[in-house]
């Protein structure tokens, strides 16, 4: 190999764990002397905390059970990633959200914070590999999904290393009420039982509601807790319901109205891409975002619309998790959403700053019936559940009595196309049976391919590489470091045009290394997946409890209801409502929202001088005696048109004006 010294190489070498593992390099050293301002600095750069980031971390600093109810943009993920650097040991990281975990993973490791994850679907070389780092101690941080806690090899590892902090992120799924329930998330409570752990926990959620907060407290088996919580309130986002017929000239005209970065929240893939095209052709600087899109193009089009270079986001609800960009100015939700909860994350991406902004939702008179049909679609019948049971077990090949930790890649689609059956409901029937326990799905995860040299440098350099491969490992090596001690990402894309190759060259090149053990080489991935938590049963036998659907359907109609609510009721104050809905009693309606805004306007007495002077424009304007419709002035006098009607009726009594239906002219 014709590789030099200095060829991207990191110095400190490559580390095998089957070898003298008593000299690992331990992981980054607990700050026990700093504060957590001083870790804050170190790592984050920052200077202070946010409201409420510090009382949360004193409390699981000083050993207590803790629930902390940061609204979105409050900084939770500081509230334990600070402490795990302080305390000794590891702290496990409880998340449903596979993304949000490597998403995490990857930053800290950025930071030169040591972490790793664990979940179902990892190759056996990334699960042996974080395993391995945790007993060694070379993580702060451990990331794990709920359904692996009580495998027989996490519970070992949790009696083998010390364990400082058990985190609950996205609390809310512990709680049948929640928005989100999982069932998998009731097991966490037996992890102090079975693992004798005395660590502390700390729940963490966006949103939620006291009896989600006193059902987290009580699935949680907390002593003691503490509770923190911000208000939802938002003193600098206007909250605004746009009643239309025409949903894209309200964003049309919504978009001209305003400055700065916006995205627009849709429910569907296919709308978000139309309607950045449309955007396009009207000279908006627009593109789509939604989780279908290849890896590399989601980084370029997110960098896009970080740095400035497009403005409008239109996107599903893929997009907004870890996005921290402050300068957000617009949300505009163009479909209504389900659930209040799932609004207030989304809207809440506006004005982290603190600065003015707008969060905009477009709602059609169909919307109403749109939101009642969700719930028919999301709950299935039982029978219908049971047949797509073994419609999968079919489609998979899973025998009866068997399955149990196997890991398939599933395609809902090509299964719906197989079997003729409607995909929206195949995937609630799924969700169910992935809450039931008997399964668990995992939709795209578009992963970027991994890999890590197995041999030591002097090694690599001894290998017979032809001149292909050799431009290979040199690109490999120059421009991903660490290579020799963790799985890093690559892009077999980028490699192949640098080198000059084609793709199907550079991957079949990489697999042929990871046969000769060369390196670890996790390809690119980004079909669903399911893993059988339990072998197969017969459909009859299958059993689906009343928290999984009877109770989670209560709780989603009072979701749909308060939606409801929320979108269609003009009476009340929407962000009053709202914050009830949360459990706060508001001291005052906002006076931002489009219903208090109105309300201020109303109070302010028709002007009929300048009415009149209007009028009197307007037929100048279409020449003397013409006819004018009267519904043509309900843009300008939103707020008393009924009043603009009833003066219009006295001037055609006085004889200056003449009416023929809704047609004025002047006599």
């Amino acid at each position: 190999m014709s590789l030099s010294p200095d060829a991207g190489i990191p110095p400190y070498g490559y580390y095998d764990f089957s070898d003298d593992t008593d000299s690992a390099a331990p992981a980054t050293p607990c700050h026990a002397g700093d504060s957590p301002e001083e870790v804050l600095r170190r790592y984050w750069g920052y200077d202070a905390f946010r409201p409420m980031q510090a009382e949360i971390i004193a409390s699981v600093l000083d050993g207590r059970d803790t629930i902390g109810l940061l609204p979105t943009g409050g900084g939770k993920s500081l509230t334990f990633q600070v402490p795990a650097l302080m305390l000794p040991g590891i702290t496990v990281v409880i998340t449903p959200l596979i993304s949000l975990m490597k998403d995490q993973t990857d930053n800290l490791r950025r930071r030169d914070i040591p972490a790793c994850c664990i979940y179902g679907g990892m190759s056996a070389h990334e699960t042996d590999y974080a395993y391995e780092q945790c007993r060694q101690g070379l993580v702060k941080l451990v990331y794990v999904a709920p359904e692996r806690l009580h495998t027989p090899r996490f519970a070992a590892l949790l009696a083998s290393v010390e364990v400082s902090l058990v985190v609950v992120d996205e609390a809310h799924c512990i709680s049948q009420w929640g928005y989100d329930f999982r069932p998998s998330y009731l097991n966490i409570s037996r992890l102090r039982e079975e693992a004798g752990l005395e660590a502390p926990v700390l729940a963490l959620t966006a949103s939620a509601t006291p009896r989600v907060v006193d059902d987290i407290a009580l699935q949680l088996r907390m002593r003691g807790e503490r509770r923190f919580s911000l208000s939802f309130s938002r003193g600098n986002i206007s909250f605004l319901v746009r009643h239309t017929g025409d949903k894209f000239g309200k964003l049309l005209e919504i978009l001209r109205g305003t400055t700065g970065s916006v995205i627009v929240y849709t429910r569907s893939r296919r709308r978000a891409a139309d309607l950045a095209a449309l955007l396009q052709r009207q000279g908006v600087a627009a593109l789509f975002y939604h989780a279908g899109l290849e890896v590399h193009e989601k980084a370029s089009r997110q960098d896009d619309w970080a740095t400035g270079r497009t403005r409008v986001m239109v996107a599903t609800t893929a997009f907004g998790m870890g996005i921290d960009k402050p300068d957000v100015r617009v949300v505009v939700h163009y479909d209504v959403p389900s659930t209040l909860e799932e609004y207030y994350q989304e809207a809440g991406r506006a004005g982290r700053d603190g600065l003015p902004s707008v969060a905009v939702m477009t709602v059609a008179a169909r919307d109403r019936a749109t939101l009642g049909r969700r719930l028919s679609t999301a709950f299935p019948e039982k029978d219908y559940i049971r047949k797509v049971y073994d419609e999968i077990c079919r489609f998979l090949s899973v025998p009866m009595g068997e399955g149990f930790g196997a890991v398939y890649d599933f395609s809902p689609e090509e299964m719906c196309a197989r079997y003729g059956m409607d995909p929206r409901r195949v995937l609630a029937a799924i969700r169910i049976l992935d809450r039931a326990e008997y399964i668990s799905y995992t939709g795209p995860l578009d992963r970027e391919a991994e890999a890590m040299i197995c041999v030591g440098r002097h090694e690599l350099y001894t290998l017979d590489f032809d001149a292909r491969e050799d431009a290979v490992m040199d690109y490999m090596l120059r421009h991903y470091s660490g290579l020799f001690t963790d799985f890093v990402q690559i892009n077999e894309s980028l490699i192949a045009a640098a080198c000059g190759l084609p793709q199907q060259t550079v991957y079949e090149m990489l697999v042929r290394w990871r046969r000769q053990h060369i390196i670890r080489y996790i390809p690119r991935r980004s079909s669903p997946q399911i893993v059988f938590t339990a072998n197969r049963v017969y459909s009859d036998r299958l059993i689906i409890p009343r928290a999984v659907y009877e109770d989670r359907r209560h709780a989603m109609e009072a979701q749909i209801k308060a939606m409801t609510d929320f979108a269609f009721d003009d009476s009340s104050c929407r962000v009053a409502g709202m914050l009830r809905y949360f459990g706060e009693t508001p001291a005052q309606d906002c006076g931002k929202c489009d219903v208090c805004r109105s309300r201020r306007l109303r109070a302010v007495p028709l002007d009929t001088a300048e009415l009149e002077r209007r009028l009197d424009s307007f037929f100048d304007a279409i020449a003397p005696h013409k006819w004018l419709d009267l519904r043509s002035l309900r843009p300008y006098y939103p707020h008393h048109y009924d009043e603009v009607v009833s003066h219009i009726g006295t001037l055609v009594s006085a004889g200056r004006l003449k009416a023929d239906g809704a047609l004025i002219a002047k006599c």
